[in-house]
């Protein structure tokens, strides 16, 4: 991926700049000068996601480090991206469907052999993806990674969010905004967010609803940038929603 350049949709550490297909596709062509950054772009997104899957189907967190970095490392070493393709499904499916048939095939082989296919895409912060684990509600496996996966989502539309407010010079109101995106109408605090603001409770009524409307916009797109058509979106969106309200 060639375009580096910064965006109020993507805050300058982010890479998704296009689409998240965008991002796989590059990372799939090894030819391309691009294709390092693209899977460094892919683990640090979704590393935590497939690690709290390993995690969560009984390995250690030694074991979980080890088998996601090298995961990663193996989908570009072993060609694994290139049967990836938007119109085979969404992204998600693929990580863990694939995640799952490498799991097996390392049990098979009895973690006897020395992994390591000489690629690290990136070093794992497993004390803070233990710290994150410890937290996190008693799902399956797979109900696991996908409540992450959900989540990954959301924390990149936040981070979107959080852009759009820097670029117009009004971090000030993101961060006094922010904590009341998911709360419930009748809780919000509009007197006091006005006080905070230095505006009227009627301004901080509309910053607010427009704050939450325009992170629902945000979140829509981080769901369709990672399904093939615009008729997916709505149903990858009712069940993320639907994963989120699980725990």
């Amino acid at each position: 991926m060639s375009e580096t350049k910064e965006t109020p949709d993507a805050p300058p550490h982010l890479l998704f700049l296009t689409t998240r297909w965008s991002v796989v596709l590059a990372a799939r062509d090894k030819s391309s000068p691009d294709s390092a950054a693209a899977l460094e772009t892919l683990c640090r997104a979704y590393w935590y996601p497939l690690y709290a899957y390993v995690r969560a189907s009984g390995r250690s967190p030694h074991d979980a480090q080890d088998l996601t970095q090298e995961f990663f490392a193996r989908l570009l070493a072993r060609d694994w991206l290139r049967v990836v393709l938007p119109e085979k499904g969404r992204f998600r499916t693929f990580l863990v469907v694939t995640m799952k048939r490498f799991l097996t095939n390392e049990w098979r082989r009895g973690m006897a052999q020395k992994r390591g296919s000489g690629i690290l895409p990136l070093s794992l912060d497993t004390g803070a993806a233990e710290h994150r684990f410890a937290a996190e509600p008693p799902l399956t496996p797979d109900e696991l990674y996908e409540r992450r996966w959900a989540m990954t989502l959301l924390d990149e539309s936040m981070e979107r969010l959080q852009g759009h407010f820097t670029h117009a010079g009004r971090e000030l109101e993101f961060h006094s905004l922010k904590e009341w995106l998911t709360a419930e109408r009748g809780s919000i605090p509009y007197g006091q967010i006005a006080t905070g603001l230095g505006t009227t409770e009627g301004a901080a009524r509309v910053a607010v609803h427009r704050m939450r409307k325009q992170f629902r916009q945000l979140f829509r797109q981080t769901i369709a940038e990672t399904v093939d058509a615009a008729d997916d979106v709505d149903a990858e969106m009712r069940h993320l929603v639907a994963v989120l309200s699980r725990a």
